[in-house]
């Protein structure tokens, strides 16, 4: 189960209210408020609750604050803690308490870091890490401080072990392995992977009681992202792991910005013919299955002129919401310039291609966008090829020529050739 809202444990009504407001506007989530053990009772009782993460301020020290710590923890929830002061003494009291980090709250940047580390922790609900260790305590102890920060790990007892699970889950991003192993070292083991996976798409973290200079290069020579020495402490565990997942996190970002339309979310142009020459490649000359459409907005230019170019913008975001909501992710889909869309499909059936595109096109047909006061009708043409021409850019230049064909007859239609 997805889990969304923030506990926020706060005596001050107004700081509770102010962070909460900021919770909500910077990240879009939901926030609960308690000011005393009870209320905190009433909120996670038998751990029917769907809170993620909870922020707790002990630095009042009058908010029976231990017994709070303790009911929280015991209902499986991780938390951060806002505290007056820090001491090393409180660092095993917070790892056997699901505490993921504090603040001390003197310091200027508490509220953001704080939001990072809130943002952090729920997208970590959907990232998976391979523990890869021959020793079960070593593994149960990391495996307890990513369970905290609401990782999904996964175990494994040495490097073969490792490459099958990661052969089961191909989309764990981080690694995280010993070099002493039976079987197959880290060392081995972080070769092997990099045969199939980048380092932008799965990140290593290598980690050895052996922590000479010599040994850690030769780890990230093999291919790992980053190295830790046992033992280490848990915080610098914590910021490397989170660290990294950052940084292949804004390496997907940057390559989603250049492959998509930064309007609709779809690929844009380049990407599209660079991912549809592949799938044909890898269809191995079966082309029979192929479908490409190439449709546009009927009127468009008119709609533009008459209401503005930000009335234009919410229209192609509609569109896009609206073909989304058709195609799949098997799909590939494009924003093909101006208020041209098109698609390339390998699931559709030709006897199924004309009542597909005709449904889609009633979509439109029967709905209105509001913009403003107005509420505009929308249609569209389509001009879809069912059968594969001798190259994906010759395939849609014959789509185009059927879609002109259906703005030439009338507009908001589908015209479907060979």
């Amino acid at each position: 189960m997805e889990m969304k809202n923030v506990l926020i444990v706060e005596e001050s009504s107004t700081l509770a209210k102010t962070f909460s407001k900021k919770i909500n506007f910077e990240l879009g989530l939901p926030t609960k408020i308690a000011a005393s053990l009870n209320e905190v009772k009433v909120l996670v009782q038998d751990g029917n609750h769907d809170f993620f993460i909870a922020i707790v301020d002990i630095s009042r020290g009058n908010l029976e604050c231990e017994k709070i710590i303790d009911l929280i923890s015991s209902r499986g929830l991780s938390s951060i803690l806002i505290t007056g002061e820090f001491s090393e003494k409180m660092s095993e009291w917070m790892l056997s308490r699901h505490i993921i980090d504090y603040v001390v709250k003197e310091e200027s940047w508490d509220f953001d870091y704080i939001m990072r580390m809130i943002h952090r922790v729920y997208k970590n609900q959907f990232i998976k890490v391979l523990v890869a260790d021959d020793s079960q305590i070593l593994r149960l102890f990391i495996k307890k401080l990513l369970t905290i920060q609401k990782y999904m790990v996964i175990e494994a007892k040495d490097g073969v072990e490792a490459l099958e699970q990661l052969k089961k889950n191909p989309d764990i991003k981080l690694i995280i392995t010993d070099f002493q192993m039976p079987r197959m070292d880290g060392f081995k083991l972080t070769a092997q992977v990099r045969k199939t996976f980048h380092f932008n798409q799965l990140a290593i973290v290598g980690i050895s009681a052996h922590g000479s200079g010599l040994f850690s290069a030769k780890f990230l020579k093999k291919g790992a992202n980053d190295f830790l020495t046992k033992p280490f402490v848990n915080e610098e565990f914590n910021c490397r792991i989170n660290q990294n997942i950052d940084m292949l996190e804004y390496i997907e970002a940057v390559k989603q910005a250049s492959n998509r339309d930064y309007l609709t979310g779809f690929y844009n142009r380049r990407y599209f013919f660079d991912l549809g020459n592949r799938h044909i490649q890898n269809l191995n000359g079966v082309t029979s299955a192929i479908t490409v459409a190439m449709m546009d907005i009927d009127y468009f230019k008119s709609i533009n002129d008459q209401y503005g170019h930000q009335a234009g913008d919410r229209i192609l975001q509609h569109v896009s919401r609206v073909l989304s909501e058709n195609f799949s992710d098997a799909d590939i889909v494009c924003r093909f310039g101006g208020d041209e869309f098109c698609v390339f499909s390998t699931r559709l059936k030709k006897a199924e291609t004309k009542r597909f595109f005709e449904g889609i096109r009633k979509c439109f047909e029967k709905e209105k966008v509001n913009i403003g006061e107005a509420s505009v009708s929308l249609t569209l043409s389509f001009g879809v090829v069912d059968t594969f021409s001798i190259s994906l850019e010759a395939t849609i230049q014959r789509a185009d020529e059927l879609l002109y064909q259906a703005k030439k007859s009338g507009r908001n239609r589908v015209v479907i050739g060979s």
